[in-house]
């Protein structure tokens, strides 16, 4: 059974379930990022954070469950930061 958020714009949004990858290479950006999480807590199911400290980075991984327009919206955000890279797999449920 698909999970479908109730219409937005009079079109019914399909929901995917996916796993979002986050390297961020300056941790003083941490607050900017924790604040677009924020904002798309609902998509969010699960999260775990690990600095990796011989590198110099910290990794965030996501698990999402939302709309494309959703996930899309908050990746983009994520991605406009300087020193974070966002990668994300995404499959139809």
């Amino acid at each position: 059974m698909q999970r479908c958020r109730p219409f937005k714009g009079g079109i019914q949004m399909e929901h995917r379930v996916g796993v979002i990858g986050i390297v961020i290479e300056d941790r003083v950006i941490a607050p900017k990022i924790n604040s677009i999480l924020s904002e798309y807590n609902e998509t969010i199911i699960g999260r775990m954070g690990v600095p990796y400290r011989e590198r110099g980075i910290s990794v965030i991984s996501l698990i999402v469950d939302g709309s494309t327009d959703d996930i899309g919206a908050m990746t983009g955000k994520l991605g406009g930061i300087k020193g974070v890279k966002v990668r994300a797999a995404l499959v139809t449920k």
